[in-house]
């Protein structure tokens, strides 16, 4: 018997192949569990249709999570299909591009808007509409993915490492709310890795290399890394574990120097 067998999740983010959100999704399917996907707007639909079937049992749903109606679509639809939810992965960030490029201090108050109100609000949003759904499940957890740049400058990053500071902040206050009903709520911070969405950031590359280069594992971290660890934080042996951010980065955030 598989690890997840019996249980549901649901992945907000897959976009191709090569995403961390995918990655998470292949670890817990073969874990055993049964996924539900989203995508927002008939260009990603394609291609993340493609993908979740090659599951077996999966569920698309379309979502905006800018749109509590959207969000509460899928909630209801879910519901009706699996009674219940044992994971919730949120793999969603977006900054406009012109805000990740040139002096943090030109950043527009829109562009600021947006980037927490995709990258980290809507982590609240989406757990707020799975309250019940997770609370049925009794032992559910919620896993967000952010990055070292939350906490350190990033060169490049800009507004999207303020976002992804509230959204670790976020992670905290949820757990803290929601754990007496019996959900976790933790975080993955995963070391860079060449996604489509990494390579807008102005010289990846060489935050690749530079990586590689400090962390004590000398390599970077691979995406199947990343995916089983939300495995193990969506499963029972990460029971006792809530509020958290866990590195998958190769060791590279231990290093002063």
């Amino acid at each position: 018997m598989k690890l997840l067998d019996g249980k549901t999740g649901i992945i907000f983010g897959v976009a191709n192949k090569r995403s961390i959100a995918w990655a998470i999704a292949q670890s817990l399917s073969a874990a055993g569990m049964r996924l539900a996907f989203t995508y927002q707007g008939d260009r990603l639909k394609e291609n993340v249709a493609e993908l979740a079937g090659t599951l077996p049992k999966s569920l698309l749903y379309p979502c905006d999570v800018t749109s509590d109606t959207e969000i509460a679509g899928v909630f209801e639809a879910l519901g009706r299909e699996t009674g219940a939810l044992d994971a919730l992965v949120h793999s969603v960030a977006f900054a406009q591009r012109e805000d990740l490029e040139g002096a943090f201090s030109k950043t527009s108050r829109e562009g600021f808007r947006v980037a927490h109100d995709i990258s980290a609000y809507s982590l609240v949003a989406l757990t707020r509409a799975a309250l019940s759904l997770l609370e049925k499940s009794g032992q559910a957890s919620v896993v967000a993915m952010t990055y070292y740049g939350a906490e350190k400058v990033a060169t490049g990053y800009n507004v999207m490492g303020v976002a992804k500071a509230s959204l670790e902040a976020t992670i905290r206050y949820l757990a803290a709310d929601v754990g007496a009903r019996g959900i976790r709520v933790n975080a993955i911070s995963a070391g860079p890795v060449n996604t489509l969405a990494a390579r807008g950031i102005r010289g990846f590359t060489e935050i690749l290399k530079h990586h590689a280069e400090k962390a004590p594992l000398k390599r970077n971290v691979e995406l199947r890394e990343v995916g089983d660890t939300a495995l193990f934080l969506a499963s029972p042996l990460s029971s006792g574990i809530t509020g958290e951010v866990i590195y998958v980065d190769c060791g590279y955030h231990i290093m002063a120097v």
